[in-house]
């Protein structure tokens, strides 16, 4: 049997291998140039910490909280603005990343995108249309400041107007990033869908928090943050596997993240419905755990005589 091909295909992107390394795990790419031994040669895509219109400093501290199996954080998507993204990181990443990259694949690179108002959504999107990257997730899992507050992605048809407005402002790729913290997920990925997005992000974080028994406050300054890690793995394969239910037809690529740490948790997330799969918090752990995922899914594909991991996407078998 020939080697298996961990390549895949998503939204017509040519990912060298499934893994994309998730936004706000390893912040606009610099931090991996630092790491001894990392290879891009592992890594299909690499996608951005979280950009707003204006630069922002993010919530109070304390922003993490370690809970069994899992991570809480509520950083408050600090960064330092769309413009200053695009002008001055990009290039310098670009440049400093092609040295370590060799004459490879290229890993690509995804911009992930957020706002106050349907409005930013749509001028930060503009402003990375400028820019190599190569495909835009929007984040809908913001507060909306017109709404009281409410997430944009708890409601389709204001998430539907985000993805809209996102549409107009560019001709790349949209990977929506459907929140788990909603009645019927796919409600809201059939609404992105018809509104224009190409690709979905299956699961954002689940909403959680953790109290110091000692004072009787909530650890984290934000009170509540996203739960992320082993513990929401299961949670993540149900909504990956009824968003691919939901979608299928329409071949709308689903890039499934939630818990990922080794290759037996990726193929799970192929036989649910997923096209590619992402590594957020098993990266603060080991951060050269992609090459550990790769060897173990090709270990698992040549057991079971799989050439391409396409083969194995919604193969999901249930009993009637």
């Amino acid at each position: 049997m020939p080697t298996p091909d961990l390549s895949v295909s998503f939204s017509n992107i040519t990912l060298k291998t499934p893994i994309t390394l998730l936004s706000g795990c390893v912040g606009f790419g610099e931090e991996l140039l630092n790491i001894a031994d990392f290879s891009f040669k592992d890594i299909g895509a690499i996608c951005l910490k979280g950009t707003t219109l204006e630069p922002r400093h993010g919530n109070k501290p304390h922003r993490l909280a370690e809970t069994p199996a899992g991570l809480l954080n509520a950083i408050g998507l600090q960064n330092p603005g769309a413009r200053h993204v695009v002008d001055d990181i990009l290039p310098r990443w670009e440049k400093e990343s092609r040295l370590k990259e060799g004459d490879g694949p290229p890993t690509r690179l995804f911009a992930n995108i957020s706002g106050s108002t349907v409005q930013d959504y749509g001028e930060v999107a503009r402003i990375f249309d400028d820019s190599f990257v190569d495909a835009i997730e929007i984040n809908i899992s913001c507060p909306n400041v017109k709404k009281g507050g409410a997430a944009f992605g708890s409601d389709p048809i204001i998430a539907a107007d985000v993805v809209s407005e996102v549409r107009k402002a560019t001709s790349k790729p949209i990977i929506t990033k459907l929140s788990p913290n909603v009645t019927d997920i796919t409600q809201i990925a059939k609404a992105t869908l018809e509104a224009g997005s190409d690709a979905f992000s299956v699961i954002n974080t689940l909403m959680g928090m953790a109290i110091d028994i000692r004072t009787r406050k909530p650890v984290l300054g934000n009170t509540q943050g996203g739960l992320s890690g082993p513990a929401i793995k299961p949670v993540a394969l149900l909504k990956v596997w009824l968003v691919y239910q939901a979608v299928a037809k329409y071949q709308k690529p689903i890039l499934g993240q939630g818990g990922i740490t080794s290759g037996s948790d990726a193929f799970e997330f192929f036989i649910a419905g997923s096209s590619a799969i992402g590594v957020g918090t098993a990266l603060f752990r080991n951060p050269l755990i992609s090459a550990d995922i790769n060897r173990e899914l090709r270990e698992i594909m040549t057991q079971q005589n799989i050439e391409n991991l396409s083969e194995t996407i919604g193969t999901l078998a249930i009993s009637r």
